[in-house]
């Protein structure tokens, strides 16, 4: 684990530049890509086959493309999105609402491995032993957001942590992408 501070040369220059940044970030896995180009992929945790199947189709072909893709490694979407891109070879960006020693969901524990074994980066604004509360993802949402050239959103549900990352977005001036519901 690595400790990036605001006032260090490797901080990301992305994240200077908006409300409220961190004012240090623990970094695991290549912190290089950090200030690359790259796309958030959002989406909800009770995500429809269909919205499965795009995350994964569109991190992918980005991927292919040398874009880098940025989302928060929740259970659903998130999940798809950093999937399909390393199974594209790409570079994935994975931005945790809790401290390394907490990882949320559990069950992406493997993720995040396979995230740092192909090349990526996981990253926190929280110190080790902050767990999953509440309060953290909302927050998380602005790094997600800070990090990226734009924001695809997959799936969102009318109160969700997706169209909180969206509000970030707007305000950081970011470009918002939707992908339209699937056609029947």
């Amino acid at each position: 684990m690595k400790i990036i501070r605001i006032e260090n040369e490797d901080y990301p220059e992305k994240l200077k530049n908006i409300d409220n940044p961190p004012k240090q970030l623990y970094v695991l896995g290549n912190e290089k890509i950090l200030d690359n180009f790259g796309l958030a992929i959002i989406g909800c945790r009770q995500y429809s086959e269909y919205g499965k199947k795009v995350a994964k189709d569109i991190s992918f072909k980005l991927a292919k493309q040398g874009i880098n893709i940025i989302s928060g490694m929740a259970r659903g979407i998130d999940s798809f999105a950093h999937m399909g891109c390393m199974v594209a070879g790409g570079k994935t960006v994975a931005v945790l609402g809790s401290g390394f020693n907490n990882i949320y969901p559990k069950e992406n524990l493997e993720l995040l491995k396979e995230i740092i074994r192909t090349g990526g980066t996981i990253i926190t604004e929280y110190s080790p032993d902050v767990k999953p509360i509440g309060t953290n993802f909302p927050l998380r949402n602005r790094i997600i957001s800070g990090l990226s050239d734009g924001v695809i959103v997959v799936e969102a549900r009318k109160k969700s942590g997706t169209l909180i990352t969206v509000d970030y977005a707007l305000e950081q001036g970011k470009e918002i992408f939707a992908v339209p519901r699937k056609p029947k």
